[in-house]
C-alpha cells in the first residue's frame, strides 16, 4: 500500500463494504423478496421476515397428536449448470421439492421452509430470482417461507457463483406416519409417478457426459429446447396431488440419490419388490444419457430416477383410484411392480429390462 493510500485509510477507516460485504444490498434483497414470502402465508405463521427466527404456531393447524418431521437438502451440481446457463428461475423449485417431497414420504404436510443462499458478492437480480422461485414453489406446496439466510462471503466463492440449501418442517398425526410397514403384504402394487426430468440427482454424471457440449445448443432429446433449458427442468412437486390420497397409501419412496434401485427398499419391510421392465416408457433424456455416456442399465437405475420420481405402495384394490386421481391432478402414473413374498431383508428385483 502506498503512503497516500495509507493516509486515506487512516483518515476514513475501513468499512465492511471495503472488505466485500454490502449490508445495504442485503437489505434491498429482503425488500425485494418480502412480497413473494407474504404470498406463502398459511395458517400457523406468526410474524414475518426480519426477526431472529421464524415463528410457527402448530396449535393453529388443528393437529390432535402431531409429530414434527424435518428435511434438509440442496440441489447438487445442477446448480453449476444453472450458473453456466445463467438461468436462475427454476432452481428454487428444485430446492423446495427436494425437501418437501421427502416430508411427504413420512406422511407429513409441509408447514414451513427456510433457505440458505451463500455467495462471494451478492448480485441482487440473481439472488432475488432464485429466492422468488423458492417462494413460488413453497406457495405451490402449501408451505410458508418464513425465513432464511443470505450470506455474503468474499473469497469463498468465484465471481458469479453461489450455493443453496433448504430446510423444511412438516407435521403428521402420529397414527398416520408413513411407511406403514406392518400393512405391506404380498400382492400389493407399486405405482410409479412420472418425474419431470432428472430432478436434482445424477448431475455430476450428466455434466461429465455433456462436457464437450454447449448448453445453448439444441437439446438432442427435447424438441424446441436448448440443452440447458431441458436439463434445468425443475423437480416435480408431488405435495398437493398426493396429500389427499395418503389414507389409501402404505408407503411412499421419493426417487432421489440412489435411483430406483436403492430408494424403494428404504420403505419396505422384509419383502421383495418386483419392478416390471417395460411397464413405463423411459423418457428420451435417460435413453440419450445411457447411449451418449455408455452407461449400463444398472448404473442408470442407481443414479437416476429414469422417469419415475415417486413410488407408491398400495393395496391392489386402491390402485385404479389413485392413478385416476393423480391423472386429474396432471400427474401421469403407472403400475410398475408388486410386492412378492417374504425375504431376509428388503429386496428389489427387476423383471426384464427397463431400457429395452
Amino acid at each position: 500500500m502506498s503512503g497516500k493510500q495509507k493516509s486515506e485509510v487512516a483518515m476514513t477507516g475501513l468499512s465492511y463494504k471495503d472488505a466485500g460485504v454490502d449490508i445495504e444490498a442485503g437489505n434491498q434483497l429482503i425488500d425485494r423478496i418480502k412480497p413473494a414470502s407474504q404470498r406463502t402465508h398459511r395458517t400457523g405463521v406468526m410474524g414475518g421476515l426480519g426477526g431472529f427466527g421464524g415463528l410457527f404456531d402448530l396449535k393453529q393447524t388443528g393437529y390432535t397428536d402431531p409429530v414434527l418431521v424435518s428435511a434438509t437438502d440442496g440441489v447438487g451440481t445442477k446448480l453449476r449448470l444453472a450458473i453456466e446457463a445463467q438461468k436462475f428461475d427454476t432452481i428454487g423449485q428444485d430446492l423446495v421439492a427436494m425437501c418437501v417431497n421427502d416430508l411427504l414420504c413420512q406422511g407429513a404436510e409441509p408447514l414451513f421452509f427456510l433457505d440458505y443462499f451463500a455467495t462471494g458478492k451478492l448480485e441482487l437480480d440473481q439472488a432475488s430470482t432464485v429466492i422468488n422461485g423458492i417462494a413460488k414453489a413453497c406457495e405451490l406446496s402449501g408451505c410458508a417461507l418464513i425465513g432464511g439466510e443470505t450470506a455474503e462471503m468474499p473469497g469463498m466463492y468465484h465471481e458469479g457463483d453461489f450455493d443453496l440449501a433448504g430446510f423444511a418442517v412438516g407435521a403428521v398425526e402420529r397414527s398416520d406416519i408413513l411407511p406403514r410397514k406392518d400393512d405391506i403384504k404380498t400382492g400389493d402394487l407399486i405405482i410409479g409417478v412420472a418425474s419431470s426430468g432428472a430432478h436434482s440427482n445424477g448431475y455430476s454424471l450428466i455434466r461429465k457426459i455433456i462436457a464437450q457440449m454447449d448448453l445453448h445448443d439444441a437439446a438432442p432429446f427435447a424438441s424446441g429446447q436448448t440443452l440447458g433449458e431441458a436439463l434445468l427442468t425443475p423437480t416435480q412437486l408431488y405435495i398437493k396431488p398426493v396429500l389427499p390420497l395418503l389414507k389409501r397409501i402404505k408407503a411412499l419412496a421419493h426417487i432421489t440419490g440412489g435411483g430406483l434401485l436403492e430408494n424403494i427398499v428404504r420403505v419396505l419391510p422384509n419383502v421383495q419388490a418386483v419392478i416390471q421392465g417395460g411397464s413405463w416408457t423411459v423418457p428420451p433424456l435417460f435413453q440419450w444419457l445411457s447411449e451418449q455416456g455408455g452407461v449400463a442399465e444398472r448404473e442408470m437405475l442407481r443414479t437416476f430416477n429414469c422417469g419415475i420420481g415417486l413410488c407408491i405402495v398400495v393395496d391392489k384394490q386402491d390402485s385404479d383410484y389413485i392413478i385416476q386421481q393423480l391423472g386429474q391432478s396432471g400427474l401421469q402414473s403407472f403400475v410398475i411392480g408388486h410386492i412378492q413374498g417374504d425375504s431376509a431383508a428388503p429386496e428389489i428385483a427387476f423383471d426384464g429390462s427397463v431400457f429395452s
